[in-house]
């Protein structure tokens, strides 16, 4: 992890914007990849130099987005569980009913907030794509959430100037308050969901 860091200061801007696109994108086939760590240091160096904040952006953003819709597309075309069983390994069976259940229950909603919770986004196309989800409506859900965390993630790192450890610091931190907002979130989407199906039974 260190020398592909230090590797990233040796770049220019051009290339190290287009190594950035590709590091975003594999976050969606291999989970593990620490991309946050990669992208703020990525952002770090070109904030030093000549890079500009839109160009880390656009590149990451792009990168991304593209990305997921390409595990999109091979969940759609061959479905969820060969793909989700190679990149959850042996949690691939439990994970996969959680995750079916709640796109089936809160669709668009559950693809955009799930996009912040580290360790499940990189699924999240997956699963679109084996459920069929309009894929125009999925593509902007992601685009949307992307470009919320990556722009997070470039505003933090030109504004921070040169010190390194503050900024991983602040990004794990935001990491952390953004996968406890979003499970808020998907707690009281289910709360209400159970309360609405009362009232019907009821009714």
């Amino acid at each position: 992890m260190q020398s592909l860091l230090n590797w990233l200061v040796t770049l220019t801007p051009g290339t190290l914007y287009s190594v950035l696109a590709v590091v975003s994108a594999v976050e969606n086939v291999f989970p593990p990849f620490p991309s946050d760590v990669v992208v703020a240091f990525g952002s770090f160096v070109a904030a030093q130099g000549p890079g500009t904040a839109f160009g880390v952006f656009a590149f990451t953003w792009f990168g991304n987005v593209v990305g997921a819709m390409l595990v999109y597309a091979l969940g759609r075309r061959y479905g969820a569980r060969r793909l989700e069983r190679r990149l959850a390994g042996k949690y691939a069976e439990s994970r996969d009913a959680r995750m079916r259940a709640m796109f089936r229950r809160y669709g668009m909603p559950a693809v955009f907030v799930s996009r912040f919770i580290p360790g499940v986004r990189a699924l999240v196309p997956v699963f679109a794509g084996a459920l069929r989800l309009p894929v125009v409506w999925t593509a902007a859900m992601i685009a949307s959430a992307s470009g919320i965390w990556y722009g997070l993630i470039t505003f933090v790192a030109f504004r921070v100037g040169a010190d390194w450890p503050m900024l991983k610091g602040m990004i794990a931190q935001y990491s952390r308050t953004a996968a406890i907002m979003a499970a808020v979130i998907l707690a009281l989407g289910i709360v209400a969901w159970a309360l609405v199906r009362r009232r019907q039974k009821v009714n």
